[in-house]
């Protein structure tokens, strides 16, 4: 579960094209989550932006351009962050905390 996911939200190899790198984590509760159909692992207490972005360049993409988005203000004000659960659930990514198991959806699709 530690494949990336390249910048156009794909399963990719194990080459990093991460937003994010953590530098000197690693002392927390390994967390299993699925992105895109794809499983990953995020670290216990990671929010969920935080969890898509160690592994993806972007979060999601504006449903009004299509641009790639990676969160805006990162409390919860913007509304920039949205993405969607497999079974519809919207949630903010900067205020939400992933959990074991958590199924994600970041494309166009997911957000319907």
């Amino acid at each position: 579960m530690t494949s990336s996911v390249d910048r156009s939200g794909t399963p990719g190899n194990t080459k990093s094209t991460a937003l994010l790198q953590r530098v000197a984590e690693g002392g927390r509760k390994p967390v299993g989550f699925v992105l895109n159909g794809q499983p990953l692992t995020a670290l216990a207490g990671d929010t969920v932006l935080t969890a898509v972005l160690t592994h993806s360049a972007r979060l999601r993409f504006s449903e009004f351009s299509g641009e790639p988005r990676a969160g805006f203000c990162l409390m919860g004000a913007c509304q920039d962050c949205w993405v969607a659960t497999e079974s519809g659930k919207r949630l903010r990514a900067c205020g939400t905390f992933i959990e074991e198991g958590m199924r994600l959806a970041t494309g166009a699709e997911g957000l319907a």
